[in-house]
């Protein structure tokens, strides 16, 4: 039981670095998005997709372990949770504290990343929003039956020939 404690609290603790590497490249990519620089969201994007395929791997060495474990200690696996492992330590003072510290770091972390995320979703919206009004007003304006204007004798009205649309079809 105890090289599987071992081997808990190491799968844990490279989770959290990878989530640690991952905190400086959600805030550069609000400022990515802000800035609309795509060629730079493009490159965090691919950061980002290497470190889920890293996590997950961690991820599905943590579920073996945890299956292991409940093995061990003839419990379900779906069950055993760090809070549950953590109470389950009590002979162990030291592994204890080690998973309880573990399991703080790793939910202060995930509840930044978590946030920064909601953050960045909210800046794509709104830029997709904006997107699509200022395609919207260039359609109408374009797709108007004539153009209004005053000329120093009185209104007029000019008809612009041939804009049914956005796109010109005889180009």
């Amino acid at each position: 039981m105890a090289s599987l404690i071992e081997e808990l609290i190491s799968v844990l603790r490279q989770e959290e670095e990878v989530y640690k590497k991952l905190l400086p490249v959600a805030e550069k990519k609000t400022q990515t998005i802000i800035q609309n620089d795509l060629t730079a969201l493009q490159q965090i994007t691919e950061q980002e997709q290497l470190a889920i395929e890293a996590v997950t791997a961690l991820e599905h060495k943590r579920d073996e372990v945890i299956v292991n474990m409940g093995i061990v200690l003839n419990r379900n696996p779906k069950t055993l949770t760090l809070h549950k492992l953590i109470s389950l330590l009590e002979r162990q003072p030291a592994e204890q504290r080690q998973l309880a510290e573990l399991h703080d770091s790793l939910t202060a972390i995930l509840k930044k990343l978590s946030d920064a995320n909601l953050r960045n979703q909210s800046l794509i919206e709104q830029s997709l929003e904006m997107i699509e009004f200022n395609m919207n007003l260039i359609q109408s304006t374009r797709m108007s039956p004539g153009s209004g204007s005053y000329t120093k004798n009185a209104y007029t009205n000019e008809s612009v020939a041939g804009q049914t649309g956005m796109f010109d079809a005889r180009q």
